[in-house]
């Protein structure tokens, strides 16, 4: 992060609120729809687009469809990334959140397999195809916007602003769930989809309003753009890719079983009932959203590494007592474990990302760097649901426990190799440029009165 920006650079653009929010608003839209997805599949859609097959088959397979998604997600962030360093930030923001908020609202106008047979999971996975396409474009964009646009000095605290997006979709999309479960047939499933419309026209609102990225301007002005930014990331920066995508696993994948595979867990075993469950889920969120803001401001403070290697040791520690407390069947029990898996373990992941990411990556590949190694983590966590509930089958609630604990340790291990982006040194040279910035600043806000009365008089 080297100091040679002007002050304005330094103290953030005059627009930095207006981004982060944005963005946040966006990427809070993007989650409503795509974690809206994963409750369906764990509570509903074995039923709607797979009757004919047994509980466990079912489940399965409506998992399947959900790990589909994110199998997309990684072609979807090739792409965003790539014309994120080509032609700018915005455009990719832009058409993203209307491609995935369309394939949302069409999930919940799709027929069942009982009005069209096996056509109906066909549609279900073409449009799960395209919702991972778009979500996978557009993470690296509302991120980076928000990065750039930031003050050096709260890298952290600005980028977690979109990355809260994810509690606060989770939340709404689980609050619509709980308000529809008492809707008659699928219309406890399809009018949260449908909703999403709403959050559409507001999200959508919002982001035509965004400026660009300051310094992808800087970089197509300066000639600084590369001619092939994908290419170059892969030959020059690859160890940057791998290290980002172990540190990506940990979050996404231990999210994909302590709260998607949980969530079938405690219906199937029996341990709460519906409304239960998706009232704990709904509880984490709330709790969620705070707590992703706080460990980003954290990382400002203490560091990227610290925050992440707090997260993935807790993983590691908290597999075995997960399902302990989830097969007391007492609903205190189950909601300390949503709190703990998403406040701590996910949220602590969350909130580090952002900055973390982007700083490991040059304006010029940025984008595209960012967004690969962050959407081909999402392979694994797509499938991590269906592997837990084989897992589960063959060992019992102990083999999804130790699937959590591995990806914790994957996690850490990625994190001891990952250089530190902001530590001591980096911090000091930020608080002399600020210091520098905001003297220079006042100074220049001084001077225009004087230079002023000079002029009229």
């Amino acid at each position: 992060m080297a100091v040679s920006a002007t002050s304005t650079r330094v103290l953030g653009t005059e627009h930095k609120k207006r981004v982060a929010v944005g963005s946040a608003v966006g990427t809070t839209v993007e989650n409503y729809d795509f974690i809206g997805y994963g409750t369906a599949a764990a509570l509903y859609f074995g039923d709607a687009f797979f009757p004919d097959s047994d509980p466990t088959t079912a489940l399965l397979l409506s998992f399947g469809t959900l790990g589909i998604g994110f199998a997309a997600r990684p072609l979807g962030g090739i792409i965003g990334g790539y014309l994120g360093d080509k032609i700018g930030r915005r455009p990719v923001l832009i058409t993203s959140l209307l491609i995935m908020g369309v394939a949302t609202v069409l999930i919940g106008a799709l027929p069942t397999y009982e009005t069209v047979g096996i056509l109906a999971p066909i549609l279900l996975v073409t449009v799960r195809v395209i919702q991972g396409l778009a979500f996978g474009a557009e993470w690296g964009g509302a991120i980076l916007m928000t990065y750039e646009h930031a003050p050096w000095k709260r890298k952290g605290a600005f980028t977690a602003i979109p990355q809260a997006g994810f509690p606060l979709g989770l939340l709404l999309a689980n609050l619509a769930f709980l308000a529809s479960a008492s809707l008659p047939g699928s219309w406890a499933w399809r009018v949260p989809f449908l909703l999403s419309s709403v959050l559409i026209v507001a999200g959508m609102y919002i982001r035509l309003k965004v400026e660009e990225s300051p310094d992808f301007e800087d970089a197509k002005h300066s000639g600084e753009l590369v001619k092939n930014p994908l290419a170059q990331v892969v030959r020059q920066d690859w160890r940057n890719l791998v290290r980002a995508f172990g540190l990506r696993i940990a979050e996404t994948a231990g999210y994909a079983v302590s709260i998607t595979f949980v969530t079938s867990y405690v219906q199937q075993n029996d341990l709460a009932e519906r409304p239960q469950t998706i009232l704990a889920i709904v509880i984490a969120a709330l709790l969620g959203f705070p707590a992703t803001l706080l460990w980003g401001r954290l990382t400002d403070r203490v560091g990227r590494k610290p925050v992440y290697a707090f997260g993935t040791a807790l993983m590691l520690l908290f597999g075995i007592p997960m399902f302990l407390l989830l097969n007391t069947g007492q609903l205190g029990a189950i909601i300390a474990v949503f709190v703990i898996a998403f406040t701590l373990c996910q949220n602590s992941l969350a909130g580090a990302q952002g900055a973390w990411f982007a700083e490991l990556f040059s304006t010029a590949t940025r984008s595209s760097g960012a967004s690969l190694a962050y959407q081909l983590a999402a392979v694994v966590s797509g499938f991590t649901a269906f592997w837990a509930v084989s897992l589960y089958d063959t060992y019992g609630w102990v083999g999804p426990a130790v699937l959590f604990m591995v990806y914790g340790a994957i996690g850490l291990i990625a994190t001891l190799a990952t250089p530190e982006t902001n530590g001591p040194a980096h911090r000091a040279e930020i608080e002399r440029a600020t210091a520098a910035a905001l003297a220079h600043s006042e100074a220049t806000h001084s001077e225009a009165p004087s230079a002023a009365s000079t002029t009229r008089s």
